[in-house]
């Protein structure tokens, strides 16, 4: 079991990862977007950029493995 919990839903993640992507040509690097946009969430830097990232794998814009998307 893991020792953090995740105080946010999939669906909460979804719009501040959309905000640094649309974003992110007005700050001077995409770190500077996360670190502004994590601030107003409320999360650390690294937990946004972690979004972003695993959003692009999934998205096929970034190489990686992509996450299963449940069905229901």
């Amino acid at each position: 079991m893991s020792k953090t919990t995740n105080k946010f839903a999939p669906e909460a993640r979804e719009r501040p990862v959309r905000m640094v992507v649309d974003h992110e040509r007005d700050y001077p690097s995409r770190w500077a977007a996360v670190v502004s946009i994590a601030e107003k969430i409320g999360c650390v830097p690294q937990t946004l950029h972690e979004w972003v990232k695993k959003a692009e794998v999934n998205s096929g814009k970034r190489a990686g493995v992509q996450a299963e998307v449940p069905t229901r």
